[in-house]
Order: structure tokens, then sequence, then C-alpha cells
């Protein structure tokens, strides 16, 4: 039941900020021009989010904070490869399969190397991503110079992250297509059970037999395998990219996937959840720019929302572990 009202809640919550934004607008924020720009915002944000999810479900207070870092890598790293190799505009589609590949690999190997370091080395997963995300950085900035590589607006790339299909924009219908193949990864795979298992309960995990530190690290390879795919789309929507895209994106991100109820103490999160939690933020950041309100409050606003979600997150953790609690007498009963 608490599973289903959390997605009842979020789903009420989008139709409430439809509702009051077409009345605080007169009905432009719900033209099709409007709805079309903000689902084509989503992507990216929603990709590094799922990410965020998936480490936190690997327990142990994990989390990812090089996400962002990881996408501007490898949007830097790979356009400069590619850009080395074909004229974005002589030969667009040689050009877009071979940066898309690279910010996928770099993206990659950067959530290995984060899987390697928590897994292997026992490194704390808030302390490991954030010297990750602070290399990855690095790394963009030295390859880079600092500067922001044009990246260009070849047909091919710039309709993965401008084109429609059917009206519906194709960078959302991939982030849609992408939530969905993960969800069902989770739901139905013995991959997404041993995740779940080792967040809930890391002794049972390592009591079972399978290798907890190999899931671990395919985690943080899949969060990494994101990363690499939001930098296709920032790309694609930006024609440049640089070391310090979305510096809120991390805060935002994390956001994300508190409001879709995944439990930062590992076990628990739907993809469904955070794909929903990710088109609120959305509407409820274009609402705020409608109102006329600047960034600065929006992201007031953003840690504000955080802070208060962990903190009924916090609350209904004790009340459920105080519910249920197991009675002195029997001490040995089945919950």
């Amino acid at each position: 039941m608490k599973r289903d009202a959390n997605f009842l809640v979020l789903c009420a919550l989008i139709v409430v900020l439809l509702v009051l934004g077409g009345a605080v607008s007169d009905g432009t924020y719900l033209s099709l021009f409007n709805l079309q720009s903000m689902a084509t915002q989503v992507p990216e944000i929603g990709l590094l989010a799922i990410g965020v999810m998936l480490a936190m479900c690997a327990g142990n207070g994990g989390i990812d904070l090089s996400g962002i870092a990881n996408a501007n890598m490898a949007g830097v790293a790979s356009g400069i490869f590619a850009l080395s190799l074909f004229d974005a505009y002589a030969s667009p589609m040689l050009f877009t399969v071979t940066f898309a590949v690279g910010c996928m690999v770099v993206g990659l190997i950067g959530g290995i190397l984060n899987g390697i370091i928590i897994s292997r080395f026992g490194i704390t997963p808030i302390l490991g991503t954030l010297g990750t995300q602070m290399l990855f950085t690095g790394v963009a900035v030295v390859l880079s110079d600092g500067r922001s590589v044009t990246i260009g607006a070849p047909d091919p790339l710039y309709a993965l992250g401008n084109g429609l299909i059917f009206g519906v924009p194709t960078s959302f219908l991939i982030f849609v297509v992408i939530g969905i193949v993960l969800a069902l990864i989770l739901r139905f795979t013995p991959y997404g059970m041993r995740l779940m298992l080792t967040g809930a309960n890391p002794k049972a995990a390592t009591y079972s037999g399978f290798p907890s530190g190999r899931i671990i690290t395919t985690t943080y390879a899949i969060s990494g395998l994101l990363a690499g795919i939001a930098g296709i789309i920032i790309a694609a929507r930006n024609v440049n990219v640089k070391w310090d895209y979305g510096t809120s994106y991390l805060l935002v991100a994390i956001l994300i996937a508190v409001m879709a109820g995944v439990r930062p103490e590992g076990g628990y999160g739907r993809v469904i959840n955070v794909v929903l939690s990710a088109i609120v933020l959305q509407l409820l950041s274009s609402l705020l720019n409608f109102i006329g309100l600047s960034n600065f409050v929006r992201d007031l606003a953003w840690g504000a929302l955080l802070l208060c979600f962990l903190a009924v997150a916090r609350f209904d953790l004790i009340n459920r572990f105080i519910a249920f609690r197991p009675s002195r007498r029997a001490p040995h009963a089945a919950e």
C-alpha cells in the first residue's frame, strides 16, 4: 500500500501542477509547444536521477555524486575524439555514431571505476564518488583547456536532442524506453533481486553466496552508462559541451530520487516513480519560471524540498519501526 501511495501522490502532483500552471498562464503553460519543451528538458536530469536511485538501492550509504561530472567528461572526451576523426557536417552519421558510442564508453568506464573503488577498496560511496567527481571534472578541464567544445548540430545528433516522433520529443522517448528496460531488469532478473537484497540486508546478501561486490560494481557501471547517455543528450540539445555544465544537477537528481520514495538506507526504489518524480520537478520548475521567480529562488526551493522529503522519510521509518517492532513476549515470532 505504501508503494502504491507513493505512485499515486506523484500522479496527483502532476495533475495539480498542470491545472495550476494552466490557470496562472491563461492556458499558455498547457500549449503543445511548452509541453514539448518541458519534455525535452526531462531526460538528461532524469537519467542522472535513475543512476542515483540505483546507487541508493545498493545500500551502505550508496550514492553517485559523480553523475553530472561523468556526463560532462564523456561529452568533452568523446567530442574531441569524434571531431579528430570526422567533420560533423561532412559525415554527420559517422560523427554522431562515433560521438554517441564514445560517450557511453567513457561514462561506463567512469561508472566501473566508481564500483571498483567502492566494492574492492571498501571506500564509503559518498567519499568515493566525491573523489571521482573531482577527478572527472579535472579530466574534462585538462582535455578542453577549460573551454567549451563545440560539437555542432549535425542532423542525426540534433534529432536526438530536439527531434519529434509523433509529436513527442525523441529524447523523452529514449528516456522512457530506458526507464522501462531498467524497471523490467530490476523486477524480473536475478540482478534486480540481488541488488535490493544487498541494500536491504547486507549480511543476508553475504551469507546467500552471490558476489555482492560484483553487484555493486555492476550497479555503478550502469549509473555511469546512464551518465554517458545523458552526456549525449546534453550535447544534442546545447551544441556545446563543457566541464561545468549543470552545476545544480546533482542536487536535483538526489531530490528526484528522494521524492520518488527511494530509501537512502537502500533496498527499495522504483524506476517508474523516478520517472514521474523527474516530470514533477520539471513541471514545477517551468511553473516557477512562468510566475517570474529567478533560478536562485528555484535552487532554494529544491534545497528546502530535499530537506523536507528526507525528514518525512526519516519520520516514516521511525513510525514503521515502532509499529512493526516484534513483541517482547514472542521474540521469535515471524513478522
